[in-house]
């Protein structure tokens, strides 16, 4: 598939802006002026998407367009706001934002066939190391960060960060990381979070699958609680927020899907309770209802599981209370009972349309009407694009629901007069293509019209249980919990640059004080990408890596500052390495250490007495020294803990040769594609 025009959108930065870094949304006219709509072809058009096609010509097939490499950080809202389909972003960076990436599709049901929106192998980092100046743009300052000191803050200090945020979908994110998503008491900061007071509908087609979180995160998704930002969080999208955990690498179990704690329509016993994300993980097939009514205004829906009769799910739509028609969209858990009550009169119709079924998914549906109520009950299929419908069938009525039930592949219905339930099956009978809402002959419909003359409430619930009250049990059964490591999860790049041709090394020196030790620490260690290597004696452990080839060269043990150390130390270490020391207890010799590090990059002897432990990163080769030279040394509470800095590699100020990946570079190559210009 040839991408669109929009691959030439790479190598991007974008910091400090007070909206969204990048901003995607709305479209252009694809159609020539006419008497009905004399807007010239191509012209903005607020109520069109962005649908990007081959070649960036609205009259070829579409395709996904591409965005590479987008780096966004330090912006008040969002590092990125993307509306609109098929759109891919990938090998980006994301950080310190208010929200780091969302996605608002343009595949929302009634309005577009379905598209999706996808991101992959990308970093998303809550609160980095860099935390700021207070004062000058800067306008919030507080808390925060993985060592809780004082930051700049993308709002204020509640602001609910979140690192990939859902609205309404499908949207997938895989081979992904997060790092750094801290709460504080006053704030939630979560990997994955939502749109906050949200109306709209929310797919369970969301779906995520082989993310890595580092351990900083505290907190892997989060559903809102009522307070501040969230209000009451009580509105339509956010009671139906939902995703789908495909492989388990978000939740530990694979093919579950994440929701509401208090959403009992998507639930099951088995269901496991995730608190801290106000979350449920559960097992099954999930669905959308698309309900539509016209003839009554200011009506709220109630959804009662029938195996959940006392927690129901009240919907209150997302068109204003006075309008005559209404439309909800619940997600519904397959192959189960529900029963639909009105806060008001019985709607004059209703149309029930199946969204994101599956072929011969199905559930059963009782709506609430007055006794004596006359019924036409009709399906049909609508070609959305051409406003046409087809497969016209018009329901008969059983006497029973146990005739109902026997007969479920029929179109039977069967009223309920002392209950006041019209009970009838939704049933796929075809299936679906890509990411289309609806089956590939058009949208399956079930139209209700309802002649009645009462005015009373439709609320049938103290009616309807405990007659048709069920026993809670899993359609599908719940998975056991992984217990092996994801694999080849997360992002292969570590570091997300505006100069990806760069390649880094990931340093991590963890030096364990005797403090530490006694409160029960026992390894310190050194890490260069994935080699590990440990220590758990009284000493130093030197370790020397080739700064062009990211290899480890050398890694020595000493277990106190001598002759022997001092000698390798300045004539031990390779040329053109970067040079590693991490410490183990309180070793001794420690201030004489200071004077050999002078060669290895630091300005001047530090002063090294009283000192308990230290850590270094330090380079043996041509002057000047690099910028990334560090010494870091611990006293009483000053302890150093686990220290992580990415290292460039292969630079030729180093004296290394200009590799074949400094040469290549995607963003000179598209625009020369792009331009014709060699």
């Amino acid at each position: 598939m040839k991408s669109a025009s929009l691959d030439l959108c790479n190598d991007n930065t974008k910091h400090r802006e007070t909206g969204a870094g990048l901003f995607i949304d709305k479209g252009v006219k694809t159609t020539n002026a006419s008497a009905a709509d004399p807007r010239e072809y191509l012209c903005l058009d607020n109520n069109a998407r962005f649908r990007p096609h081959q070649n960036a010509d609205p009259s070829q097939p579409r395709v996904a367009a591409v965005i590479d490499t987008l780096i966004s950080f330090k912006n008040n809202d969002m590092g990125a706001w993307i509306r609109g389909g098929d759109i891919i972003i990938q090998n980006s960076g994301f950080a310190d934002n208010g929200v780091g990436l969302s996605f608002a599709s343009d595949g929302s049901y009634p309005k577009d066939e379905g598209s999706s929106q996808e991101a992959t192998q990308s970093l998303f980092v809550g609160e980095s190391r860099n935390r700021g100046t207070n004062g000058g743009q800067n306008k919030y300052w507080g808390l925060g960060g993985t060592d809780g000191k004082m930051r700049t803050l993308p709002r204020n200090r509640t602001f609910p960060i979140r690192g990939f945020q859902i609205y309404d979908g499908p949207v997938r994110l895989t081979r992904s990381t997060f790092r750094a998503f801290i709460p504080t008491p006053e704030r939630y900061t979560s990997a994955v979070g939502f749109s906050l007071k949200n109306t709209w509908q929310l797919t369970p087609r969301n779906n995520m699958s082989h993310l890595h979180f580092h351990p900083s995160v505290d907190l892997r998704a989060f559903f809102g609680r009522p307070g501040q930002w969230f209000e009451e969080n009580d509105l339509d999208g956010d009671k139906n927020s939902v995703f789908h955990d495909v492989d388990g690498s978000v939740t530990g179990y694979s093919d579950t899907y994440v929701g509401r704690k208090d959403n009992y329509l998507i639930q099951h016993p088995g269901c496991v309770n995730m608190s801290p994300w106000n979350a449920v993980i559960c097992s099954g097939r999930y669905s959308q209802v698309y309900v539509q009514t016209q003839g009554a205004s200011g009506l709220a829906l109630s959804i009662n599981r029938d195996e959940y009769p006392a927690a129901p799910l009240v919907l209150r739509g997302i068109n204003s209370q006075g309008a005559l028609s209404q439309q909800y969209q619940p997600v519904l858990m397959m192959s189960k009972s529900y029963t639909l009550h009105w806060s008001g009169t019985a709607p004059r119709e209703v149309v029930l349309s199946l969204i994101n079924f599956d072929k011969d998914d199905w559930v059963l549906i009782g709506l609430c009407y007055p006794a004596g109520t006359a019924f036409q009950v009709m399906a049909d299929i609508n070609d959305r694009q051409s406003n046409t419908f087809d497969d016209i069938t018009d329901y008969g009525p059983v006497f029973s629901l146990a005739e109902l039930e026997s007969k479920p592949l029929e179109r039977k219905y069967f009223f309920d007069q002392n209950v006041g339930l019209l009970w009838l099956y939704l049933r796929a009978r075809h299936g679906r293509d890509g990411h289309s809402y609806c089956s590939f002959k058009g949208c399956e419909r079930v139209k209700i019209t309802a002649t009645t003359s009462s005015q009373q409430t439709c609320n049938c619930t103290g009616k309807a249980y405990p007659k048709y009250a069920k026993s809670p049990s899993a359609a599908v059964p719940m998975p056991a919990e992984n217990t092996q490591p994801c694999k080849d999860c997360g992002a292969k790049q570590r570091v997300f640059t505006s100069e990806p041709w760069t390649s880094y090394l990931q340093t991590r020196v963890k030096s364990l004080s005797v403090r530490e030790q006694q409160k029960g620490d026992a390894e310190s260690f050194i890490a260069a990408n994935e080699e590990v290597m440990a220590f758990n004696q009284p000493g130093y452990l030197v370790v020397s890596v080739d700064a062009c080839s990211g290899k480890v060269t050398t890694k020595v043990q000493f277990s106190k500052m001598d002759t022997k150390m001092k000698h390798h130390l300045e004539n031990g270490i390779p040329t053109k390495s970067i040079v590693l020391v991490a410490t183990h207890g309180q070793p001794e010799g420690l201030a004489d250490v200071a004077p050999c590090l002078v060669s290895l990059g630091l300005a001047k002897a530090a002063d090294l007495h009283n000192k308990e432990s230290l850590a270094l990163w330090a380079f043996q080769g041509r002057t000047p020294h690099p910028p990334w030279v560090w010494l870091l040394a611990g006293q009483g509470d000053e302890i150093l803990g686990l220290q992580e800095r990415y290292l460039p590699l292969g630079l030729e100020a180093y004296g290394c040769s200009a590799s074949a990946a400094q040469d290549t570079r995607k963003d000179l190559q598209l625009l020369k594609e792009a331009t014709g210009l060699e």
